[in-house]
């Protein structure tokens, strides 16, 4: 006789239950038992377990054992995994768009963005032509050191029509440059599946131990407008773009949306993750105004949510910056179905404006938790529970936990929530 008998559950699958339907309540604007604690962490926790940015970069499986260790301490009901990328994959490559701790930044820095005109403003219709071939043979080259001998890559859609496509390619690989570089790819790749490797056993540890974790920048998106401006034309560019060649702009911005949307939805569920993370670089009330929001950003923006949607994902901007001037293009969106999590935002007039349509979460000040007191930070929690009282709240940092912050204003943060935070 086949054994239907189940396993009995346990204790720690029941708290894992209970935290991520309390966070999916809020997201949803279900009102939960208690408001949840989703907060993204990449450092402060590794900085309590005695390992630097650095150390993190280049020792993921030490940093995720520290993590674990200490994250689980805070009883938050959601949790991130650490770091931002592994310093080995971006040193081989000779990554030129960022500096990171343990390479070309002291051991306690944060990454810092390298921003500038990759794509030079008459290059548009290169790019517009064939972005693909752009991106290989010119952006990549650009972007990384060793990826240069890709620039000596003949037009791709030359070499695809050859009648000899692949002559063409063995006499590439046959050269000196782009075998070196073939090979540091080869590592690059074996470097990458090591670091994924070490997320997966942090998401898998905390399981274990009852805590969801929020993957959603590692299944994330950029915002259309963003991909051009962070990868291609920087702030200057494109903000001269917006006046001086606006409808190549738009054309560019049209052209990268549904790639984007695409690999979104591929990536996340391939993840098996619900939260499809959007930090809005150029979102923010001053860096355009409403018109040209309107114009250049808001569309595509608007159309990789809701796709996120229709596809069965949440979509989860960040909101960085002030948004204050831009709260009525939100309520075109559909309510219950985005996780929004806000920096600088008026909190009175975000209720009542987006209060029935979007989860807030955030936005507890980096300045409260690094300089503050814990009476301060205590009291800016229950402001915020007073102010979203229906409901649909998730405490969090505004600019996630900085590792700078107090270990005291840090618990002032979450114990308030836990004791005030009761519906």
């Amino acid at each position: 006789m086949e054994n239907t008998n189940t396993p009995p559950t346990t204790q720690t699958q029941l708290d894992y239950q209970a935290r991520e339907k309390r966070v999916w309540d809020a997201v949803n604007l279900r009102t939960p038992d208690r408001v949840p604690l989703a907060c993204q962490d990449d450092y402060f926790s590794l900085k309590l377990g005695g390992v630097t940015s650095a150390e993190a970069y280049y020792e993921p499986e030490r940093a995720s054992k520290a993590y674990v260790d200490q994250v689980v301490k805070f009883n938050w009901d959601m949790v991130s995994t650490f770091g931002s990328f592994p310093g080995r994959v971006a040193e081989t490559i000779g990554l030129k768009t960022i500096k990171w701790a343990g390479y070309n930044l002291p051991p306690n820095s944060e990454f810092q963005f390298i921003e500038k005109e990759y794509m030079l403003a008459d290059e548009y219709d290169l790019f517009l032509k064939d972005p693909g071939d752009f991106v290989v043979r010119t952006l990549w080259p650009r972007m990384a050191k060793e990826l240069e001998p890709f620039g000596f890559f003949s037009p791709l859609v030359a070499m695809s029509h050859s009648w000899a496509p692949i002559t063409d390619l063995a006499f590439l690989a046959g050269q000196p440059e782009v075998r070196e570089m073939l090979e540091k790819l080869i590592l690059v790749g074996e470097e990458m599946n090591k670091y994924q490797e070490t997320l997966d056993q942090t998401t898998n540890a905390l399981a274990e131990k009852g805590f969801p974790v929020m993957n959603a920048l590692e299944a994330g998106a950029h915002a259309p407008f963003d991909w051009i401006s962070d990868h291609l034309r920087g702030l200057k560019g494109t903000t001269m773009d917006m006046y001086f060649q606006p409808d190549k702009l738009k054309a560019a911005v049209e052209m990268v949306t549904d790639p984007i949307i695409e690999n979104a939805i591929q990536t996340a569920k391939a993840m098996g993750e619900k939260v499809v993370g959007i930090p809005l670089h150029r979102a923010a009330d001053p860096f355009m105004s409403n018109a040209h929001f309107a114009e250049f950003y808001w569309p595509s923006l608007k159309k990789l949510m809701l796709a996120l949607i229709d596809a069965g994902l949440t979509p989860g901007p960040y909101w960085g910056g002030s948004f204050n001037n831009r709260l009525e293009f939100l309520t075109e969106l559909p309510p219950g179905k985005i996780w929004a999590h806000w920096d600088a935002i008026d909190l009175k007039k975000a209720k009542e404006k987006v209060g029935d349509i979007l989860c807030f979460c955030g936005n507890i000040p980096p300045q409260l938790l690094i300089s503050g007191t814990p009476e301060q930070n205590r009291d800016y929690v229950k402001n915020l529970i007073d102010t979203w009282d229906t409901g649909g709240l998730i405490i969090d940092g505004s600019a996630s936990i900085p590792k700078e912050s107090k270990i005291e204003n840090v618990m002032a943060m979450t114990e308030t929530v836990f004791d005030y935070g009761v519906y």
